[in-house]
């Protein structure tokens, strides 16, 4: 098999708040694709001393060591149990009910011998390639749905809408979100290549329509991962266009992409 990642920060002066890690088991049987994409929290209290990279490195490091080492679990399941062990190590110190707790959206897909597992929550996303190179996007559409005038405020977002019915859902430290994921299972052979991103790396297909899901796995698997970010880099310098969305303002997003080949 072969895999290809790349994390770039949005700002070199700011830490890079997304996770990616490949996890491949000692037994050399299947493997794992873990990406985490840190939500920057608007100004102001988040109730919690800690910062969104120490979070999504905690996330990130429970959900890649379940995800390799407890096969009898589901997707949701290993995600469930990693929201919780993380929980649990600041929850003497922290306010974890503040709406704007650290956070993350998340991708992960699993292989073994027989099937591909995948989980999706929130706007990260998973790309299937099939033996025939059909590309089947795995997408989390409850924010991409909710209309802009319910986003007007950051207050407004954080009583009505988020990890609420009817908004949208993140990895926080309820562990129960973990059953509003979009997951599934393919048999293998159904799997010849995927690949994991943030919403940093998938501006290239959903923000610049620089090109659909399959175009965008083919520059992952013909030029690769850092072809992709540098390609989303000059599109953002060429569009200085404000946008202010859920806190992310930014010309420049964190951008992480995984590309793996069964």
């Amino acid at each position: 098999m072969r895999t290809d990642l790349v994390s770039d920060p949005g700002d070199a002066a700011r830490p890079n708040e997304d996770f990616a890690a490949v996890g491949l088991p000692a037994s050399g049987q299947g493997g794992c694709v873990v990406v985490l994409d840190g939500v920057t929290p608007p100004n102001g209290e988040t109730g919690c001393l800690h910062s969104v990279p120490w979070f999504t490195a905690r996330l990130g490091g429970a959900l890649t060591e379940l995800t390799v080492s407890s096969r009898d679990l589901t997707l949701p399941e290993v995600l469930a149990r990693a929201v919780s062990r993380t929980a649990e190590t600041h929850a003497d110190t922290c306010d974890l009910s503040h709406p704007r707790t650290p956070q993350a959206t998340v991708a992960v897909t699993r292989w073994s011998a027989d099937t591909v597992e995948y989980l999706v929550l929130s706007d990260s996303v998973v790309l299937l390639q099939g033996p025939d190179g059909t590309v089947t996007p795995v997408l989390d559409g409850r924010l991409a749905r909710l209309p802009r005038s319910a986003l007007a405020t950051d207050a407004l977002v954080d009583a009505t809408l988020r990890n609420r019915e009817g908004g949208f859902f993140t990895a926080a430290a309820d562990p129960s979100v973990a059953a509003r994921a979009v997951a599934g299972v393919l048999p293998r052979r159904e799997v010849r290549a995927m690949a994991a991103l943030t919403d940093g790396a998938t501006r290239w297909t959903e923000r610049f329509r620089a090109g659909d899901w399959a175009a965008l796995l083919r520059v992952l698997a013909e030029e690769g991962a850092r072809s992709l970010v540098d390609r989303v880099r000059e599109l953002e310098r060429a569009d200085r266009e404000p946008r202010a969305f859920l806190g992310r303002a930014k010309t420049h997003d964190d951008a992480t992409a995984v590309y793996a080949e069964l």
